[in-house]
C-alpha cells in the first residue's frame, strides 16, 4: 500500500456559479466531464494532479471566470493510505463505467456492419459513414485512455474490442470495394 506522502495528488475544484442563466453551468459541467472529472458533490469536483488534466482544468477556470462564479482549485492526498485507497477506486470506478460505455458502442458499430453486410448496402457513402464512425471510436479510445491514469481493468479489452472493429471495417471496405468493381454482366 502506498503511504500517504507518496500517493496520488488530487486536485479539488469547488465551483460555485451564478443559477442563470443555466448555458454556463452546463458548459463547466461538460467540461469537467469531458475530461473524466470525479463529481464529489454540488460543485465539487476532483481530478489527478497529472498533466493530462490540466487543459481541462484550465478550461472550466476560465469557463467558471467567463460566467462570473468562483471557484477555488484544492490540492488533496488524503489524510490516510485508506482515504487514498477510497479516492482512486472511485475514480477507476468512474473509468470502467466510461470502457463499459464504449465496449457497448464497439458492439453497436459491429452489428451496425454486420447489418450492412446482411442486407448488401455496399456503397461508399456508407463506407465512409462507418469509417468516420470507427475514427471516432479511436479518439474516444484515445481520450479514455489518456483519462484512464490508473488503469481500470476494462482498459484492455477495449484496445482488443477497437481492434477487431477496425478488422470489421476493413471487411465492409473490401467487400465496397469489390461490390463496385466487379464485372457487370450488362456491360458485356
Amino acid at each position: 500500500m502506498t503511504s500517504p506522502e507518496h500517493a496520488t495528488r488530487w486536485l479539488i475544484l469547488v465551483i460555485k456559479l451564478p443559477a442563470a442563466p443555466s448555458r454556463h453551468r452546463v458548459a463547466v459541467w461538460r467540461e469537467l466531464r469531458k475530461i473524466g472529472a470525479l463529481s464529489l458533490g454540488q460543485g465539487v469536483w476532483a481530478v489527478p494532479e497529472v498533466p493530462v488534466f490540466a487543459n481541462g482544468v484550465q478550461r472550466a477556470l476560465e469557463l467558471t471566470s467567463t460566467a462570473g462564479g468562483q471557484c477555488v482549485t484544492l490540492k488533496a492526498s488524503g489524510r490516510s493510505d485508506q482515504d487514498a485507497v477510497l479516492f482512486q477506486e472511485m475514480f477507476t470506478a468512474a473509468r470502467s463505467a466510461d470502457w463499459t460505455e464504449f465496449l457497448a458502442d464497439c458492439g453497436k458499430f459491429e452489428a451496425e456492419i454486420a447489418k450492412e453486410i446482411r442486407i448488401a448496402k455496399f456503397t461508399l457513402a456508407e463506407l465512409e459513414e462507418e469509417e468516420q464512425s470507427l475514427e471516432r471510436l479511436r479518439r474516444w479510445h484515445r481520450d479514455l485512455t489518456a483519462r484512464d491514469v490508473f488503469g481500470a481493468p476494462e482498459a484492455a479489452e477495449a484496445g482488443e474490442r477497437l481492434k477487431q472493429c477496425a478488422a470489421v471495417c476493413e471487411d465492409y471496405s473490401e467487400r465496397v470495394f469489390s461490390a463496385l468493381h466487379s464485372p457487370n454482366e450488362d456491360w458485356s
